[in-house]
C-alpha cells in the first residue's frame, strides 16, 4: 500500500543507522572482553584487590549493557519490519499509528547510543561537580542562578543521577549567590561538560517595579569527580586553607561548627570550598579533590591550546560572554551560541529538558 512506502523508507534508513552504531560500539571485541572478564571473575583470588575487582565489575556491567541494548534495538527493528510487511499484505491501515510510534522510538534510541559513542574523552565517564556563580544582574542574577540549579537537578533526576550539594550561599535578597553540587552517575561529566560557560537570561524581572526587561548572567563551572589516586601535585606552600562557619539551606552542622573549608591555590587564584560533609576533615578532602580536578582541567586546556596554537580567552560573567541565551520576553527562545541549536520551548528547557542541547554540543565538539 502507498501509505506504507514512507514507513518502509524510514525503516531502511534506520537499518543503516543501526549498522553504523553497531560498528562504532565494536561489538566483536566487546564480546571477547566480556568472556575474558567473566573468566577472571571466576578466579578464587579475584576479590583480593577490591579496587581492581570493582573496576572490572563496572567494565563488565557496561559491556553487558551495550550488548543488551543492541539486542533490544535489533529486536525492535525486526518487529517494525514484520508489522510493515503485515500491513502491506493485509492492506490494514490500522497498524500505521503503531508503526509510526515504533519507528520514532527506534530512531530516538539509536540517536541516544550514537551520542554515547561520542563520550570517549578520558574523564567523560566520571561523575561531575558543577559550580554556579551569580554574575551581572544583582538580585535578578541570584534568582537566575537558583533557576539554573533547579534545571540541572531536574535533568539529573530524569536521568537517574543523584545530586549531592557541597556548598551553598544564598543571595542577599533572593536566590543563590553560588552553589556547588555533585551529580553522581556514569557519563555525568561527559554529558554536563557542555554546560561549562556563562548563561544569559532575558525576561521581565519580578524584582523590577517598573516591569522592564532585564538581562542577567550566571556562570557554570563543570569538572569531573576524579579518583583519589589521580597524580596531581599540590605543594603545601601553594595553598591557603581557611575554615568558616557553615551556612545554607540545611545540614546538621549548619551554623553550629566552623567545619566549612575554603582552599585557595595561590599561583592560579583558584578557590574551592565545601561545607556540607559531616566533618571538617571530610570537607577538606572533598575540597582538595575539587582543587585537583580544577588544576587538571586547567592543565589539559593549556596543553590543548598549545597543540592547536591558540590563545585561551577568559570570559567575563556578563554581556558578550554567554554560551547560551534564555529569552522569556518578548518571545520565548533558548539558543546555544556555539552549536546554533535553538528551541522555543523555554519552559521545557528550564524544567530540565537539556538533552537536545547536550547532544548538539557533543556532535559540534566532535566536528560532526
Amino acid at each position: 500500500m502507498v501509505e506504507y512506502d514512507p514507513l518502509s523508507y524510514q525503516l531502511n534508513s534506520l537499518e543503516s543507522d543501526l549498522e553504523e552504531v553497531k560498528s562504532s560500539l565494536d561489538l566483536e571485541n566487546k564480546t571477547k572482553r566480556k568472556e575474558e572478564l567473566e573468566r577472571e571473575m571466576e578466579e578464587p583470588n579475584f576479590w583480593d584487590d577490591m579496587d581492581k575487582a570493582r573496576e572490572k565489575t563496572q567494565e563488565l556491567n557496561s559491556i553487558k549493557s551495550d550488548l543488551e541494548t543492541v539486542k533490544e534495538l535489533e529486536s525492535k527493528y525486526d518487529d517494525m519490519a514484520i508489522l510493515i510487511e503485515m500491513g502491506n499484505e493485509e492492506e490494514d491501515l490500522s497498524l500505521v499509528p503503531e508503526i509510526t510510534d515504533g519507528l520514532k522510538e527506534l530512531s530516538e534510541k539509536i540517536d541516544s547510543i550514537r551520542i554515547r559513542t561520542l563520550l570517549s574523552d578520558e574523564y567523560d565517564e566520571c561523575s561531575a561537580i558543577l559550580t554556579l556563580h551569580a554574575g551581572a544582574g544583582g538580585t535578578e542574577a541570584c534568582d537566575w542562578t537558583s533557576m539554573l540549579y533547579r534545571m540541572y537537578t531536574r535533568w539529573a533526576d530524569a536521568h537517574g543521577f543523584s545530586v549531592e550539594e557541597l556548598d551553598y550561599l544564598e543571595g542577599d535578597e533572593a536566590g543563590i549567590k553560588n552553589v556547588t553540587f555533585q551529580v553522581n552517575g556514569e557519563n555525568a561529566y561527559g554529558l554536563l561538560k557542555s554546560e561549562h560557560g556563562v548563561h544569559r537570561l532575558v525576561r521581565i524581572s519580578p524584582f523590577n517595579a517598573n516591569g522592564k526587561r532585564q538581562t542577567s548572567f550566571s556562570s557554570c563551572d563543570v569538572m569531573p569527580v576524579l579518583e583519589k589516586d589521580v597524580d596531581v601535585e599540590i605543594n603545601d606552600d601553594d595553598i591557603r586553607i581557611d575554615t568558616y562557619r557553615s551556612s545554607g539551606a540545611g545540614g546538621q552542622h549548619i551554623n553550629k561548627t566552623s567545619s566549612a573549608i575554603r582552599i585557595t591555590h595561590l599561583p592560579t587564584g583558584i578557590v574551592v570550598q565545601c561545607q556540607n560533609e559531616r566533618s571538617q576533615h571530610q570537607n577538606k578532602d572533598k575540597a582538595m579533590q575539587m582543587l585537583k580536578a580544577k588544576l587538571l582541567m586547567l592543565q589539559m586546556e593549556a596543553d590543548r591550546q598549545k597543540q592547536e596554537g591558540i590563545r585561551g580567552e577568559v570570559m567575563d560573567n556578563s554581556f558578550g560572554s554567554q554560551i547560551r541565551s534564555y529569552v522569556l520576553q518578548p518571545y520565548t527562545m533558548v539558543k546555544d551560541t556555539r552549536t546554533g541549536y535553538e528551541t522555543s520551548n523555554a519552559s521545557g528547557v528550564l524544567d530540565g529538558d537539556l538533552d537536545p542541547f547536550i547532544n548538539a554540543y557533543l556532535k559540534w565538539n566532535a566536528g560532526l
